[in-house]
C-alpha cells in the first residue's frame, strides 16, 4: 500500500465505481439535477481508440490490455479442463466498447419471472418504460420502440447471401422470420439490430457519458482503480482508490454506487469486507457485513460453435485472406461506413426451442459469415460460416470471488458449465438441431460441410465431449450480487445492499436469473430504473 493517503478534493453526493455500461447511464441521469454532485471512477482508459469505434474492431479489443481486463476462468470440468479467456471491458463504456453491439432485451417472461421471485417492480410492464426511455430506434416510435433517447439502435449496413439462405432454410423446419426480436417475444429468425450510428459503434460513453461530461457537477477520472468501499459502521461513506500514483479517499454524502460488472462488483464488495465470513477471514480481510450470496449465482450463456465449410459463397474468410479483399473492405468502409468492417460479429439470429413443449424459446443462434479457432485469431483460409447456439436458461451456476486482500489479482471465476444433466442434454439437442437446419434445401447450392464438431461425432457421449472442446462463453456473466429476499440475495429490489446503508449495486450482477438474450441493453435498462429509484421518482 502507498504510505500517504490523501483526501480527494471536492464534495460529492454520489460516487460511481465503474464507467461501464451502467455507470455511464447513472452518471448522466444523476447529474441532470444540477445540485447533484457525482464522482465517476474508471479503472480503464478513455475510449478514444480507433478499434473501439470501427465495429469489426471487437476482434482487436478483446484480448487487448488497452481495452480488456484480460481475465481467464478457472479450468472448467465440463469443458474438459479448458480455461476460457473471459473478456471484460476496461475502458470508458465498459463492455459496450468491446461487445458484439447486438440490441436485445430478452423475453417478457424473463422479467415477469424476476417479479415472481419477489422482486416487485421488475416485471415486463415495469421495465419496458425504461427500455423505451433510453432508446433512439431507427424505425421510429410505436408501442415497443421510441426515438430521441441516448441509446441508438440501427439496422446493419451489409448483407450476406449465405445468411439469407440460412433464414430460408430455417423456415423449412418451422423457424419463421420475425420482424422484431424486442417486443417481449423473440421466437423466430431475423437480422439483429445493433447499437451503431451510421456504421460506427455506439457505446454508453458516447450515448450517456459524453453529454454529461459537459456538466460542472460531474467529475470523471480514468485510470483510477478503486480498492475498497469505506464504511463507518454499517454505512458506506466513500471509497479508497489509486490515481496518478497516489492513494486517495473520496467521500459520498448520499451513496456509493457499484457499477463494476458481474465480476468486479462482487470482488470489490469482498475487498471491502462484505461477503462470506470464512472466505474473507482466509484472505485476511476484516468482516464488515456478512452476505452469503456475494460472488455466488454466476450465470452465463455458453455458446456451442458449430462450423461449416461452404462453396459458391463469399464469407468474411474470403475477404480477410485476400489483399484485394482487405482493400475492398477498407475502401467500402471509408466511403460509406458499410461493408464487412461495419459488421457486428453476428448478423443473423434465431430463437427457438430445444423441445416443442416449452412455452418460450430456450435457444439462441448467432450465425456468423466467418470461422476461426478463437476470436482474435486469424480466420480460416476457406469460405465458412459459424452456426453458434446457446442455452438461454442454463441450470449450471458458478461463482466469482476475490483471491487476495490485494486488489491487483484477478478473481477466481468458476462457471461450472454443463454441470447438470439437463444442460448437457440441451447441448446435444442444440448440435443436432443446427445440423438439421444445415440440411435445408435452401442451402443445397452452398454444399455445407460440417467441420466443427465434425460429422463423425454422433452419439450422446461423444457429442457431450466434443461440445466441451468447442464451446466458449458468449460474454454474458450475471447474477453475482443477485436481487431478492432469500438468504443468498445481496441486494433488495431497490438495489440497496441488504443490511447496509449508503450502498447499491447497479449492473448485471443484480439479475436473479439470466435473461433470454444478450445482456448489454438490459443493463442499460437496470441503470435507468436505478437512477429513478435513487432520485426517488419511484418507490
Amino acid at each position: 500500500m502507498m504510505a500517504e493517503v490523501r483526501r480527494f478534493e471536492g464534495d460529492f453526493d454520489y460516487i460511481i465505481v465503474g464507467a461501464g455500461t451502467a455507470g455511464c447511464v447513472l452518471a448522466n441521469r444523476l447529474t441532470e439535477d444540477p445540485k447533484t454532485r457525482v464522482l465517476l471512477l474508471e479503472a480503464g482508459d478513455s475510449d478514444n481508440y480507433h478499434w473501439v469505434h470501427i465495429p469489426v474492431g471487437y476482434l482487436f479489443c478483446i484480448g487487448n490490455p488497452r481495452t480488456d481486463w484480460m481475465m481467464k476462468t478457472a479450468p472448467e470440468p465440463g469443458l474438459n479442463g479448458r480455461s476460457l479467456v473471459y473478456p471484460r471491458g476496461k475502458v470508458l463504456g465498459g463492455c459496450t466498447s468491446i461487445n458484439g453491439m447486438i440490441y436485445m432485451r430478452g423475453q417478457a417472461a424473463d422479467y415477469d419471472h424476476w417479479r415472481q421471485l419477489g422482486n416487485t417492480g421488475w416485471g415486463w410492464d415495469d421495465v419496458l418504460p425504461y427500455f423505451l426511455k433510453s432508446e433512439d430506434h431507427h424505425a421510429g416510435s410505436n408501442a415497443f420502440h421510441s426515438q430521441g433517447g441516448n441509446w441508438k439502435v440501427s439496422k446493419q449496413r451489409l448483407k450476406w447471401d449465405i445468411l439469407e439462405a440460412v433464414q430460408r432454410g430455417a423456415r423449412e423446419f418451422g423457424i419463421e422470420p420475425r420482424a422484431d426480436f424486442n417486443d417481449g417475444n423473440n421466437e423466430g429468425s431475423g437480422f439483429f439490430e445493433v447499437n451503431q450510428n451510421n456504421g460506427v459503434r455506439w457505446n454508453t460513453a458516447k450515448g450517456f457519458l459524453r453529454p454529461a461530461m459537459k456538466r460542472p457537477n460531474l467529475r470523471v477520472l480514468t485510470n483510477a482503480t478503486t480498492d475498497k468501499v469505506i464504511f463507518e459502521g454499517k454505512c458506506a461513506v466513500g471509497v479508497s482508490f489509486r490515481w496518478q500514483g497516489t492513494e486517495y479517499e473520496a467521500r459520498a454524502g448520499s451513496e456509493v454506487l457499484l457499477t463494476a460488472g458481474a465480476i468486479n462488483s462482487p470482488k470489490l464488495l469482498e475487498l471491502s469486507g462484505v461477503g462470506q465470513p470464512d472466505r474473507l477471514q482466509s484472505l485476511g480481510i476484516e468482516l464488515v457485513h456478512e452476505s452469503k450470496g456475494v460472488g455466488e449465482n454466476l450465470q452465463d450463456h455458453l455458446q456451442i460453435r458449430t462450423a461449416y465449410k461452404v462453396k459458391n459463397a463469399k464469407t468474411l474468410n474470403t475477404y480477410a485472406n485476400s489483399l484485394i479483399g482487405k482493400a475492398q473492405m477498407g475502401l467500402e468502409y471509408a466511403l460509406s461506413r458499410s461493408g464487412p468492417l461495419s459488421m457486428a460479429p453476428s448478423q443473423f439470429g434465431m430463437f427457438t426451442k430445444s423441445d416443442p413443449s416449452m412455452e418460450t424459446p430456450d435457444l439462441e443462434y448467432h450465425v456468423q459469415p466467418l470461422s476461426t479457432n478463437r476470436l482474435g485469431e486469424p480466420l480460416h483460409p476457406f469460405p465458412a460460416i459459424t452456426v453458434s447456439v446457446c442455452n438461454l436458461r442454463p441450470e449450471s451456476v458458478g461463482s466469482s470471488h476475490a483471491t487476495s486482500s490485494n486488489p491487483e489479482p484477478q478473481p477466481e471465476i468458476k462457471l461450472n458449465y454443463l454441470s447438470t444433466e439437463r444442460d448437457r442434454e440441451i447441448a446435444v439437442k442444440s448440435v443436432q438441431q443446427a445440423r438439421q437446419i444445415m440440411t435445408a434445401n435452401a442451402l443445397k447450392k452452398y454444399e455445407p460441410e460440417e467441420f466443427l464438431p465434425g460429422p463423425a461425432i454422433q452419439n450422446h457421449e461423444d457429442l457431450v465431449r466434443e461440445v466441451g472442446n468447442i464451446a466458449t462463453t458468449i460474454f454474458h456473466p450475471v447474477g453475482t450480487c443477485k436481487m431478492g429476499h432469500d438468504e443468498n440475495a445481496v441486494v433488495a429490489p431497490d438495489l440497496k445492499v441488504h443490511g447496509l446503508e449508503g450502498l447499491r449495486v447497479v449492473d448485471a450482477s443484480i439479475m436473479p436469473k439470466i435473461v433470454s438474450g444478450n445482456t448489454a441493453s438490459p443493463v442499460v435498462m437496470i441503470a435507468e430504473k436505478a437512477a429513478d429509484m435513487i432520485r426517488r421518482k419511484t418507490a
